[in-house]
């Protein structure tokens, strides 16, 4: 009898690599506060793990073999073929520099995806904690 983790643990680790990617983006935001004409982006959660859950990633090329370059420039079956395009921030108040980064609001949002992160992580952990009991046959 064949079973597959994938379908144990759902959605949760395609959860966890989005929301790992999001704070890396939200990190480079924070990084680039004082650079001028930086653009503020963000990847939308829910809609990177709605194309992760129907399995759509839009249009993208034919892949003859696995050496071979997707169209997101990732290798295949990584989260980063369906992140898709990064958003753009649309800013508060306009910055006189073209900068749209808003440090206070930006370090609300990777609080809150990290809040959200360690979540995924402890359920994650709880469903792993069970197979073990059933493995152990507690």
């Amino acid at each position: 009898m064949q079973f597959g983790l994938d379908k144990i643990f759902g959605l949760n680790q395609q959860a966890l690599n989005i929301h790992s990617r999001r704070s890396e983006v939200l990190a480079s935001n924070l990084a680039n506060a004082e650079t001028p004409g930086y653009k503020a982006r963000d990847i939308d959660f829910k809609a990177a793990l709605q194309q992760v859950k129907n399995g759509s990633a839009g249009a993208s090329l034919k892949i003859t073999n696995p050496r071979h370059i997707t169209s997101a420039g990732t290798s295949p079956g990584r989260v980063d073929d369906v992140l898709g395009e990064m958003k753009y921030r649309i800013p508060s108040a306009p910055s006189i520099d073209g900068n749209t980064v808003d440090s206070l609001r930006e370090k609300a949002i990777f609080m809150e995806n990290a809040l959200l992160y360690q979540t995924n992580l402890k359920f994650l952990g709880g469903k792993i904690k069970a197979i073990k009991n059933v493995l152990k046959g507690e």
